[in-house]
């Protein structure tokens, strides 16, 4: 049985090492098509977009971000 593809993510890589400041990875996100948002993952910041935003990403430092995803998942 073949499954629909629900999500997709589209990588954009500025840099392979992220030690240098200005460089980093983006991902879009979609779903089922329509875009969610996008994800900037850098050297000192994790940063997120939704896919109306008209500014510019959210960016939270990793000490902040890894807090964040332990409280929530664990």
């Amino acid at each position: 049985m073949v499954q629909d593809k629900k999500h997709e993510v589209k990588v954009k890589v500025q840099v392979l090492e992220l030690s240098k400041a200005g460089s980093g990875i983006e991902l879009e996100i979609f779903a089922e098509g329509e875009k969610l948002g996008e994800i900037e993952i850098g050297h000192g910041s994790f940063g997120w977009r939704r896919a109306s935003g008209k500014r510019g990403f959210r960016r939270v430092d990793w000490s902040t971000f890894a807090q964040w995803l332990n409280e929530r998942l664990g």
